[in-house]
């Protein structure tokens, strides 16, 4: 075939001459850079591979990584994983074999990546991430995304929605809420660990987690700032108590001292902000994830004290007398997981007296039918949304629908297990939440969020809205 006939049959000298037209009327200081950029821009991008790896989360344990490769660029994205895995989210694909990585390696996920899930998008358009998504649910066929594996899908979702953004030339967070139907955009009010507990810290300290939100901060920037000079007085506050060596730190980053008591905790958070000189700008919330201690229908707050299980038993009345005090003494706006995941009565009269947000994580495990349920029921006012306990960015989308719906505040949550991946902060953005919980701010796979979110700040300017004192309406 000869040149002439090669441009012939793919009419090629028109969309030169286009691209050369358009470099003129721009005025184009580098004519062929343009010419390439918009010859580049005038194909239709689609996935036309994709590469998996297993890579380590922030715990040293194996997630699902991938690379999504267009005609655009190649775009990376990797699964979070939580330390437990409830009944009603989706499902992780873990190897199982105890010579490697103590059996949570992921080569499984990797490889459906690599073969079956590669096979059935390649040639798709990355802009349409309900396709995608669903394209990768029939795949699967199983209704916990068991057989291909919630890590290996939520990966390639997360990357595919990156293309998609870059087809269409916006940021990441702009094509999240055009996905969404959303038109403005929203920097959420970060709840920093500042003490960890529970599940995630070796201390005595039953509850999971005591944050900070700095709702009376005009911008993201701002409520950074604040949150990580709380956090270095804390250290101080438990360094004058304890020693340094009580400054070590859990898996979100939050400091865990070895403290058995919440109001011993609670002190030290109320020190620190008084500290800061923010008293009035900082308020207090708290994760109790009250699973993790429910034995029958009793709640042992010693469960991780030594030789004292069993003698702080508390039964569903116990528990809400508790969360009256600590409200009334403390600036405490939200609490997490109350009660247990099964404890819907108790959460239910809870959260009608309204002291406070109730936030569901184990009692929704962000799973619509869980979500719906206590919509009807009223057993909490808030969704704690955990991307990967659904395994695609469209079903993410659907249950922040679901909770908005109901005028339910949104929390963003990270997992125990993180990796670099920023993508938390740009579907906090998008979807206009009004909240995120990404951590202490500190450590780099938490950072990463907000260092993330200081990016869309300073690139929306003007238009960036922080939710502060609004962040439940969002």
């Amino acid at each position: 075939m000869s040149v002439q006939e090669y441009l012939d049959k793919h009419t090629l000298s028109r969309k030169i001459e286009d691209a050369v037209n358009a470099a003129v009327r721009a005025k184009a200081p580098d004519p062929v850079l343009f010419i390439s950029n918009h010859l580049k821009k005038s194909v239709p991008s689609v996935i036309n591979n994709l590469k998996a790896r297993q890579i380590l989360d922030s715990r040293g344990i194996p997630t699902v990584e991938v690379d999504l490769h267009t005609n655009k660029g190649v775009f990376r994205a990797s699964a979070p994983s939580g330390s437990t895995s409830g009944m009603y989210e989706a499902v992780e694909l873990r190897d199982g074999d105890k010579g490697m990585y103590l059996g949570n390696g992921v080569s499984r996920a990797v490889k459906n990546v690599n073969e079956k899930i590669s096979e059935a998008l390649i040639g798709m358009d990355p802009t349409l991430q309900v396709q995608i998504d669903q394209a990768m649910i029939d795949l699967d066929k199983t209704d916990k995304k068991g057989e291909l594996g919630a890590n290996a899908i939520l990966a390639v979702s997360m990357a595919a929605c990156r293309a998609g953004a870059a087809e269409k030339e916006v940021p990441l967070y702009k094509h999240i809420a055009d996905l969404a139907g959303k038109t403005s955009y929203h920097l959420p009010v970060p709840a920093f660990t500042l003490i960890g507990g529970g599940n995630h810290a070796g201390n005595n300290l039953a509850i999971q987690e005591i944050m900070i939100l700095p709702v009376g901060a005009k911008k993201f920037e701002e409520a950074l700032q604040m949150g990580a000079e709380t956090y270095h007085h804390l250290k101080a506050v438990i360094t004058e108590k304890y020693g340094s060596h009580g400054c070590n730190v859990g898996e979100d980053g939050g400091f865990a001292p070895d403290i058995s008591s919440l109001k011993e905790g609670l002190d030290f958070v109320k020190e620190a902000i008084g500290r800061t000189g923010y008293n009035e700008k900082i308020k207090i919330a708290i994760g109790v994830g009250a699973t993790e201690f429910c034995i029958g229908t009793k709640y042992d707050l010693d469960y991780k004290t030594p030789n004292r299980s069993g003698q702080n038993f508390k039964s569903g009345e116990d528990m809400i007398d508790m969360y009256k005090e600590l409200c009334e003494a403390y600036p405490i706006v939200s609490i997490e997981d109350p009660f247990d995941k099964e404890d819907w009565e108790h959460s239910k009269y809870f959260s009608s007296l309204g002291i406070c947000q109730v936030v569901g994580d184990d009692l929704l495990m962000s799973n619509p039918k869980r979500i719906e349920r206590a919509v009807q029921e009223t057993a909490c006012n808030a969704l704690l949304l955990k991307v990967n306990q659904l395994g695609t960015i469209t079903e993410a989308i659907e249950a922040v629908k679901l909770a908005k719906d109901a005028n339910w505040g949104v929390v963003i949550s990270q997992r125990s297990g993180e990796s670099e991946d920023s993508f938390l902060a740009d579907i906090a953005v998008g979807l206009a939440t009004g909240q995120i919980k990404a951590g202490a701010p500190c450590r780099g796979e938490r950072l990463a969020k907000y260092n993330q979110l200081l990016r869309i700040e300073e690139e929306l300017g003007d238009q960036a809205i922080y939710a502060g004192d609004d962040w439940k309406q969002f």
